[in-house]
């Protein structure tokens, strides 16, 4: 049995002999960067309302076009004078960036003396992109006046937005 025992302890002793010798497990690493880009806070301010003027409504109904450079065409049957304005909206933000702009697709107008009136909205441009000192962009619409439309002034709020793309 000692035989056995010394052949067992000496193959032992090899096999440890060996594993101390065997290369290392081959080891790798790298690096990474860490990135990020700040961008300004958007500003949307409204400088001008969208102004369809004074409007005479006549026994039927009709529409008034303000484009988005501030122009109108007045429906037949209606008499409109007075100055048109498309509204108009400065935004502020990254000089650069993109903005994304859009909003309500329609404004519901009410009457002081009761009534209603609905004028479906038209966005200059999808997007601007700013500039040093930002960028603007312009809402006009088309005004549906009824026949003998109530008497009135006509007001209602629309809502616009802008996001860098």
């Amino acid at each position: 049995m000692r035989k056995f025992g010394m052949k067992r302890a000496v193959v032992g002793a090899a096999i440890a002999a060996l594993a101390l010798n065997a290369p290392a497990a081959h080891a790798a690493s790298a690096t990474a960067t860490a990135t990020a880009k700040i961008l300004r806070q958007i500003t949307l301010t409204n400088t001008s309302a969208l102004q369809y003027a004074t409007i005479i409504s006549g026994a039927t109904a009709s529409t008034v076009q303000v484009s988005t450079a501030g122009a109108r065409i007045c429906g037949a049957g209606l008499t409109c004078t007075g100055t048109t304005t498309a509204a108009n909206f400065d935004v502020q933000g990254t000089d650069g960036a993109v903005v994304l702009v859009g909003g309500d697709p329609s404004v519901t107008l009410n009457g002081s003396l009761g009534g209603t009136m609905t004028s479906s909205l038209t966005y200059s441009v999808p997007n601007i992109t700013l500039g040093a000192t930002g960028g603007n962009f312009q809402v006009g619409g088309t005004l549906s006046v009824g026949a003998n439309q109530t008497a009135g002034d006509y007001t209602g709020t629309f809502n616009v937005t802008a996001n860098y793309q």
